[in-house]
C-alpha cells in the first residue's frame, strides 16, 4: 500500500494523492494554493499552523488505504 509521510513535499504529495488537499482543507489549511507548498513538507506545513502532523497524516493514510481496498 502506498502511504504518505510528513517528509513528503506538499505539492508532490497532493499531485500524487489528490485526497490530501481535501483533508488539509477540512483542517482549514490552504496549503495547496500556497506558494510555500512547493518548498515545504507536509509535516512542516501542518505544524506551521499549530496542528499535529502525525494525526493528519494518519487520517490521510487511512483514507488512502480504504481507497486502495476498493480498487
Amino acid at each position: 500500500m502506498e502511504k504518505v509521510d510528513k517528509d513528503m513535499n506538499i505539492m508532490e504529495a497532493v499531485e500524487r494523492f489528490p485526497i490530501i488537499a481535501q483533508v488539509l482543507m477540512r483542517y482549514g489549511l490552504g496549503c495547496v494554493g500556497c506558494i510555500i507548498s512547493s518548498a515545504e513538507t507536509l509535516g512542516e506545513g501542518i505544524a506551521a499552523h499549530g496542528l499535529n502532523p502525525d494525526i493528519i497524516i494518519e487520517e490521510v493514510n487511512m483514507i488512502l488505504e480504504k481507497q486502495q481496498e476498493q480498487g
